[in-house]
């Protein structure tokens, strides 16, 4: 299901029972054969049963303490976040579906994709299904994403702005969802075409 020949990080094996026992059957089973993973030169990140790495914990990031379900008003609690891209949007299983969540809006949007079938869409073109074309231009310029990162854009791609041009980063994975959920929280309610003005510390 998942090519490990592009994995630049697999998790070691799982130890939090109480997780996998809580997943649904397929996520557990697979997290019991490879306890996730990053793979597509950071393009995906699917989170495992373990505490260590903190980046990499499913827990931390469905009920420990980065949980989305706080940042974001539009994920459920049982909402669980099996897996990133590399800007940090989420995607999150609820009810035998993938949904993704916009780490800029905090919009959720459901993808009419099971978990195999999630997986089958990203395996037969990761460029287009995970909108990696800013990572590779990320990559030609000589960057790369460690595990554990991910990458930050400037302006912020729901911007008009962002159309003439964005820079890119590489920060740690949970600078950027927290600095995402708080960029969400400041534009929740803005229409369509309304002005912002980022101030960059």
């Amino acid at each position: 299901m998942i090519d490990l020949s592009t994995a630049s990080f697999v998790g070691s094996p799982p130890e939090d029972d109480m997780i996998l026992a809580g997943l649904p059957r397929d996520y557990s089973n697979f997290l019991q054969s490879v306890n996730g993973c990053v793979v597509h030169g950071g393009g995906l990140h699917i989170r495992g049963a373990s505490e260590t790495p903190d980046w990499h914990s499913l827990r931390r990031f469905w009920i420990g303490e980065d949980r989305l379900s706080t940042m974001y008003p539009a994920v459920k609690a049982h909402d669980v976040p099996f897996a990133q891209d590399c800007f940090g949007d989420q995607f999150l299983l609820r009810s035998q579906s993938v949904f993704r969540l916009s780490g800029e809006t905090g919009e959720v949007e459901n993808l009419s994709l099971g978990w195999r079938e999630f997986f089958a869409a990203a395996a037969a073109n990761p460029i287009e299904f995970l909108s990696l074309q800013l990572l590779e231009r990320f990559k030609r310029e000589g960057g790369s994403l460690q595990p554990g990162q991910l990458l930050s854009v400037y302006p912020p791609l729901c911007t008009q702005e962002s159309g003439n041009g964005v820079s890119l980063k590489a920060v740690p994975a949970r600078e950027r969802i927290r600095a995402l959920a708080d960029f969400a929280a400041q534009i929740a309610g803005l229409t369509n075409g309304s002005k912002i003005r980022i101030v960059v510390e």
